[in-house]
């Protein structure tokens, strides 16, 4: 994404009981420090590759001269993932996004205790390629509980990718090329060195927030940002 990114601290906030973590460990304060040197959480390396770069942009949703970044860490089959969708999503994306005060990055953070977490991970960053990441992703958590059991979730995902519009040929050789892995695989590893130890987790200005935060406790750090970017 050839676009200005945000820089970050090291304030954690977390909201334990609402957010999934890896073997359902518990989450810790990032270690005191200074954080990583203009961590680029939103974005991956430069690639030569089309379809990577597609797949990476397709993930921002806002406005290009909004000033503040949302980095929005997820993983599709997490439970309070999809709670904090159901719930707060909407409110974000009206009150913040379209009024073009933020821009928002989804930052995949498959956990391993989730058998359909990459999977879906990789149908919605294909979906990405051809600018219907969102759309995918909408859909991916109204569906959760059908497709979270399966052992082959596949079916499903593809229904899904040709609700969305997608070019379903195109879409299906994505996903199972593998092509896209090592950018999710990079996408965790960045999220983890940002201080993310759970989804879903948002890392807004200096503050890297866990758990399904409600609005209510957002809007603040939100509004802080926004004010401190000079929007």
């Amino acid at each position: 994404m050839p676009r200005s990114l945000v820089n970050f601290g090291a304030a954690v906030s977390m909201t334990l009981a609402t957010s999934c973590s890896p073997t359902n460990s518990t989450p810790r304060a990032a270690e005191a420090g200074p954080p990583p040197p203009a961590a680029q959480v939103a974005s991956a390396a430069p690639v030569n590759d089309a379809v990577v770069a597609a797949a990476d942009r397709g993930r921002i949703n806002g406005d290009d001269d909004a000033k503040t970044w949302v980095i929005m860490a997820s993983d599709f089959q997490c439970p309070f993932c999809k709670q904090w969708h159901d719930e707060s999503w909407r409110a974000m994306l009206d009150e913040y996004v379209r009024a073009g005060k933020v821009k928002v990055a989804y930052i995949n953070f498959p956990l391993g205790q989730h058998q359909n977490a990459l999977v879906t991970a990789e149908a919605a960053m294909c979906a990405g390629a051809q600018s219907k990441f969102w759309e995918y992703h909408d859909g991916l958590f109204a569906t959760q509980g059908r497709w979270a059991p399966m052992p082959q979730p596949r079916p499903l995902l593809d229904s899904l990718a040709q609700s969305v519009g997608v070019e379903l040929a195109t879409w299906k050789q994505c996903v199972e090329s593998g092509r896209l892995r090592p950018l999710i695989r990079a996408d965790r590893d960045r999220a983890a060195a940002a201080g993310v130890q759970s989804t879903p987790s948002f890392i807004i200005g200096d503050r890297v927030l866990l758990g399904a935060q409600p609005m209510e406790a957002l809007r603040p750090v939100l509004d802080a940002a926004i004010a401190k970017d000079g929007k």
